[in-house]
């Protein structure tokens, strides 16, 4: 175990040797696995410890907590003080239930999001036991040694020791915007944090060049540790979804207030007792209102986003879920996420020939200039290959090595023979990348790799043979063209140049030797084709983003189905203007292409400002840390989380863990789902509480023989309203869910349409209870005086039948009746037979049915109510096949 004064050093003061020597850790094989969990157990985990998690007993608690229970046991109150004992004592046991069932399912909604919590990983690049491997950021320790390059956020605190050309944005912790220089140096003592230019941060990100850290603090040992103990945690602000459905509740309190006092007051005004009365309108208040319904619905999206993360997509924030169902513009990159992202060479063109290298062919070729090519995949190249097969770094990298291996080249020996002593990161801007590298006889010789037209504007000279030639105006454009041909056949094409250094040289890439294009393929997705088919019938429009040749993307585009035949040409990064500089009629030529290349991340910003103007919802794909403003500005932000950086995670809506365009389509169609599922749950809950008003109104109104009590409506809610909700909400959506178009984010959950259908069902549920009541006593019992007693517990069972059954009317709009997506989910079937089985309970357990002023029915009324029921089922079916109203 290493002594823990370690954090009370003045880690940015002391000598980089004492800092080592303090952890007690290897500056070049990093620490062993065995020390790393040692220190682990010792340390912990390198995280930021949050709130305390509120305890059961609090989450039950609160439940009690709302003017829905307090009503409740007003209530029982009236009914104790009226000595009802039955009724007082049946009140409190509803109480009870419904804090029981609303107690479940928040603590399946707070399970749901904790484990979506866990599945947002950060990963570190660290050397343990002299090799660079990934980690989880979690399991870093004080003394392990961390690579970090453009893009990463910075896992834990760390002191420098080696860097190129590194800056890192520390605006998380600092406030400073921009992003700071740093190298390694040794600092005076009373230095502030933010000029600690040799230190690395925890929660700050790296924007430019790489470096080598020790880390020298984890967790709440950092300084965003410190800060985080400092202040309480945030409450997660609402989502819009949740807004909405608040805003909704409110409303339908006023509605429902209006009803319950007509009511009320037409009871009394009829002669009722004032207590029964009371104790209806209460019960009918707390019915007709779906105090649950947020947190059903934030249940329905938490499982519906576990359902996206099994299928590779980490949706970050519950909001982003609404979002999904309005989208109308997808905005993707190529590389990895339409294509494979297993890039292969295929062929290096020189001045001097072509060769094939296809499937790991050898080429025992003598041509100067190829040697070039294979040496520059090797040294210009951060990527490695680990002993157990394992692959670290950019897939086109990867690709690079995995050539010069095929071609009998030894990495680790060239690697060990050219040092690196300088470097120049690859960057969206320059589209090149150069290091310099020291031989082992003296000499300093610099590669460098990148896009052809930018790589061969650098370029002076080209090797041809064994002679260097000047790099004239006619060779280089016959270069361009073979570049094209190249890009037009559907390989990606980059090319590799070298020269020898010269002393106190500020850029690598300038006056360098052109040596040869390297031909890769990255072939299409299999699946993606159909995705975009998928996409237009959705009403999806797919816009295809590369920073290849346009060449490229347009084969890539035309064999997706993307550009089609009379589409716009692919439009290129350097004929975009800014966007403040375009007129109305460049904004619709950009709006109408779907093929971009060469395109910079500032154009990608540009580009969702052109969509949103147009009223768009805009799906932006990235993996830069200069894409993050572009995913923070589209309406839903997609990292890759394969390939993409650290950075552009942590801004994005969602993740794709694999990285395919495909993953995208199947979180649009859950979105679409998951808000159809919400909308036809809350559909449901309102026709069905509507329909109980209607009920009791009626017979209040028009004094009628018979009423429903109290109690009969409190158990009429706890059966029919949670469990067919709960298992509408898990609905698999239907086949006719992507061949509609994008819903409008500001469309309320139910519009005039939809409460027009709501209205309807309640009016024919109503009607067929009714009639069960009236054809019972006119054609069964045919008596002239009415029995209250039978007459009640005939609309009491009817009423249960019809919304039991009613769940089934939540077909969508189109689908066939016996093979709908609501009679194929299972769920449903799981609620109609475990209400059934309540209402069986009510029925023979002799305190329930005496709590309930239940009666035995003859066969007759029994079949009268189930017939009934059915009947409201079928005149409902009837009416939304004719199209009379919308769902």
């Amino acid at each position: 175990m290493i002594n823990t004064d370690i954090f009370k050093q003045v880690v940015h003061s002391s000598p980089l040797e004492d800092v080592l020597q303090s952890l007690e850790t290897d500056g070049t094989r990093g620490l062993s696995g065995e020390v790393s969990t040692q220190r682990l157990k010792q340390f912990g985990n390198n995280s930021i410890t949050h709130e305390k998690k509120k305890s059961l007993l609090v989450v039950f608690m609160r439940q009690f907590n709302s003017p829905i229970v307090y009503l409740l046991i007003l209530a029982a109150g009236l009914s104790f003080f009226f000595q009802e004992w039955l009724d007082g004592a049946a009140i409190l046991v509803v109480i009870f239930i419904n804090s029981i069932i609303g107690f479940y399912m928040e603590y399946q909604a707070e399970r749901s999001m904790e484990a979506l919590k866990k599945l947002s990983v950060l990963p570190a690049k660290v050397i343990r036991d002299g090799e660079l491997k990934e980690v989880n950021a979690e399991e870093l320790v004080p003394g392990d040694l961390i690579f970090l390059e453009a893009g990463d956020m910075v896992p834990a605190d760390g002191r420098i020791f080696r860097s190129s050309q590194l800056q890192v944005d520390e605006a998380a912790l600092t406030g400073e915007s921009i992003p700071v220089e740093k190298k390694v140096s040794q600092l005076k003592e009373d230095t502030t944090l933010a000029e600690r230019i040799n230190m690395l941060y925890k929660g700050t990100f790296v924007t430019k060049g790489n470096a080598y850290g020790v880390i020298t603090g984890t967790g709440m040992q950092t300084e965003l540790g410190r800060i985080a103990s400092l202040v309480q945690s945030a409450e997660q602000a609402a989502t819009p979804l949740e807004r909405k459905l608040e805003q909704f509740s409110k409303k339908l309190i006023k509605v429902t207030v209006a009803l319950v006092v007509i009511i009320f007051f037409a009871g009394i005004l009829n002669g009722q007792h004032i207590l029964e009365m009371l104790e209806t309108a209460i019960a009918l208040a707390v019915a007709a209102v779906p105090e649950g319904l947020p947190i059903v619905a934030t249940l329905a999206l938490a499982q519906g986003m576990m359902k996206m993360a099994r299928h590779n997509v980490i949706v970050k924030k519950l909001s982003a879920v609404e979002t999904l169902g309005g989208t109308n513009v997808i905005c993707t990159d190529k590389t990895g996420t339409l294509t494979q992202n297993k890039i292969e060479v295929h062929v290096i063109v020189t001045p001097s020939g072509k060769y094939d290298v296809s499937n790991g062919k050898i080429v025992n070729s003598d041509d100067p200039a190829f040697q070039r090519v294979l040496a520059c995949s090797v040294l210009c190249n951060t990527a490695a290959l680990g002993v157990n097969g394992s692959e670290t770094g950019d897939p086109l990298e990867v690709g690079l090595l995995k050539f010069a291996i095929a071609q009998g080249t030894s990495i680790e020996a060239m690697r060990k023979e050219n040092p690196v002593v300088q470097e120049e990161p690859f960057s969206s801007e320059t589209k090149v990348m150069a290091t310099r590298h020291q031989t082992t006889e003296g000499k300093s010789l610099i590669y460098a790799k990148g896009a052809a037209e930018e790589l061969l504007d650098k370029c002076t000279y080209v090797i041809n043979g064994t002679e260097e030639f000047e790099l004239h105006g006619a060779l280089k454009k016959n270069l361009l063209l073979e570049a094209e041909k190249l890009s037009a056949s559907g390989y990606r094409v980059i090319a590799a140049a070298t020269r020898m250094a010269g002393s106190g040289e500020d850029s690598l890439a300038s006056g360098l030797v052109f040596a040869g294009l390297i031909g890769m393929i990255d072939p299409p997705r299999a699946d993606v084709f159909g995705a975009v088919k998928e996409c237009k019938s959705a009403g999806i429009k797919v816009i295809m983003i590369t920073g290849d040749h346009p060449a490229t993307a347009e084969n890539i585009g035309q064999q997706l189905g993307i550009l089609e035949q009379g589409d716009r040409s692919v439009m290129i990064g350097k004929d975009m203007k800014d966007y403040d500089h375009l007129t109305e009629n460049e904004k619709d030529d950009w709006v109408g292409t779907t093929v971009f290349a060469r395109v910079s991340p500032k154009q990608k910003l540009d580009l969702v400002n052109v969509l949103q103007d147009r009223k768009h919802i805009v799906g932006m794909t990235g993996d830069g840390v200069n894409d993050a403003p572009a995913l923070k500005k589209s309406d839903i932000g997609i990292a890759m989380g394969l390939r993409g950086t650290q950075v552009a995670q942590e801004v994005a809506d969602m993740v794709l863990k694999d990285d395919s365009f495909s993953s995208i389509v199947l979180a649009i169609r859950q979105g679409r789902i998951i808000f159809d599922n919400i909308r036809k749950f809350v559909i449901f809950l309102l026709s069905c509480n509507l329909s109980e008003l209607f009920v009791i109104a009626i017979a209040s109104v028009l004094n009628l023989h018979f009423q429903l009590f109290p109690l009969q409506i409190l158990y009429i809610n706890i059966i029919t309203d949670v469990l067919p909700a709960l298992a509408l909400g898990v609905t698999a959506g239907g086949t006719s869910i992507m061949k509609q178009p994008p819903r409008n984010t500001d469309e309320p959950i139910i519009d005039t349409k939809r409460w027009a259908a709501i209205i309807v069902y309640s009016v024919i549920i109503t009607l067929t209870t009714l009639g069960a009541v009236f054809i019972s006593h006119y054609t069964v019992h045919k008596t002239e005086t009415w029995n209250p007693e039978l007459c009640n517990n005939i609309l009491f069972f009817t009423l249960i039948f019809s919304q039991i059954l009613h769940v089934f009317n939540m077909n969508a709009a189109g689908s066939r009746f016996f093979t709908s997506e609501v009679m194929k989910n299972r769920y449903v079937w799981y609620a109609v037979v475990a209400c059934l089985a309540l209402l069986f309970i009510s029925y023979q357990v002799e305190i329930v049915r005496k709590a309930l002023d239940i009666f035995p029915l003859s066969n007759e009324d029994w079949m009268i109510s189930v017939s009934m029921s059915l009947l409201s089922l079928i005149v409902i079916q009837i009416v939304k096949s004719l199209n009379l109203i919308r769902q």
